[in-house]
């Protein structure tokens, strides 16, 4: 090395995009990879005891953020002490890239936390300027497309430039990942205890209304407005070859849990990169009774993994995959959650140890199935 390491990790498993160095390290100076040997390291460092090294984990749809906002029922936790908690959550789960997946929509009598993306940015950038974030935060708007005033409200937000990601998604009864009507009442009785037939009846009634009436027109603004801004466009359950075809048109970057194997095939042979749940992954399949993750990495069009709803399970299903799917190896699994992401949104700095990329790196023990993280590095400064 030409000058000291202000970071140096020995005796690791050096997980790269293509191949594991069993005995590897990895230098870094100024937040950046600028060194990475086999063997034994031409000075001292952090000695990794054999533990897996690999680049940060990047995470592009988590609405985690609300169970901190919205900890029980009608209990709302300050904003911004509520981002900080969730933030020391991403970090200790190896996530050291975060969009957070913000709802754009207002609705009465659905889901608790709704219409609070503006609360929740503003607060994510007061966490920020106060130097108390670990990791690095952007923005995914996840825009309900029938909902009135959708696209106003997302308008209200796409300039800010932290925005890496929007979503189309719609939730209609009888549409994409609830064509059957009763998994969508299942799905609202278990967030909201004690609804009624008849509210989910008038919630239901007024969801077709406003498909009918706003669906198509919101739908097109939305991605007018994205396309404008250089956003990435993400859809959301696709199901048909109607909906892969409208991927297609629209340039989707990334399919967000297509919800059969059809659709799954024919968009990854688009180009359009598949994301699937890593908590289906380890729970063994969707919770919902649609396409099983683990299907979709035996047949070769999983893309990229998302925690979603569990943070800690991005790491975890990354590191289980390939003793459930063999053709997966190490680092192709890894890279599900690490170099797709990073590539599908633009982020081109990071998402592998190589030289030149952000030292965006966490140390990982795994035993008996078993993972923990004991070491979280971001642009090469321990958060976690």
């Amino acid at each position: 090395m030409t000058e000291p390491a202000d970071l140096l990790l020995v005796n690791a498993r050096l997980v790269l995009a293509d191949r594991v160095i069993e005995r590897g390290w990895v230098a870094a100076v100024a937040g950046r990879i600028v060194e990475i040997g086999e063997g034994t390291a031409p000075e001292p460092g952090e000695d990794c005891g054999g533990d897996l090294v690999m680049p940060g984990l990047i995470e592009l749809h988590t609405d985690h953020i609300e169970a901190h906002y919205m900890p029980r029922p009608s209990v709302t936790w300050p904003a911004a002490a509520a981002v900080v908690a969730y933030d020391g959550q991403i970090a200790t789960s190896g996530i050291t890239t975060v969009l957070d997946s913000l709802r754009v929509w207002r609705e009465e009598g659905a889901d608790e936390v709704a219409g609070e993306a503006a609360t929740l940015a503003q607060a994510i950038d007061a966490a920020r300027g106060a130097g108390l974030l670990r990791v690095e935060h952007f923005l995914h708007l996840r825009c309900e497309v029938p909902m009135p005033h959708a696209v106003r409200e997302t308008e209200e937000l796409i300039h800010r430039p932290d925005v890496r990601l929007l979503s189309l998604m719609d939730h209609t009864p009888g549409q994409r990942q609830f064509r059957d009507e009763a998994k969508l009442r299942a799905y609202y009785r278990g967030k909201k205890a004690g609804i009624s037939d008849a509210e989910l009846d008038a919630l239901f009634a007024r969801r077709v209304e406003f498909q009918a009436a706003h669906a198509q027109a919101n739908y097109a603004a939305l991605v007018a407005l994205a396309q404008a801004r250089g956003v990435p466009l993400a859809s959301h359950d696709d199901t048909t070859l109607a909906h892969v075809e409208d991927a297609v048109r629209d340039r989707i970057a990334v399919a967000e849990f297509p919800t059969t194997p059809d659709a799954a095939v024919a968009l990854h042979g688009a180009g359009v990169r598949v994301l699937m749940g890593a908590p289906n992954l380890v729970r063994g399949g969707s919770h919902t009774g649609n396409v099983a993750t683990v299907d979709l990495a035996r047949a070769g069009v999983l893309d990229i993994l998302s925690s979603d709803y569990v943070p800690s399970s991005l790491l975890f299903a990354v590191l289980r995959l390939p003793e459930i799917v063999p053709a997966v190896d190490l680092p192709a699994a890894v890279r599900t959650a690490t170099k797709a992401p990073a590539e599908a949104v633009g982020l081109s700095d990071r998402g592998e140890i190589a030289v030149g990329k952000r030292a965006d790196l966490i140390r990982v023990r795994w035993v008996d199935g078993l993972c923990a993280v004991r070491r979280v590095f971001c642009a090469g400064r321990r958060v976690a």
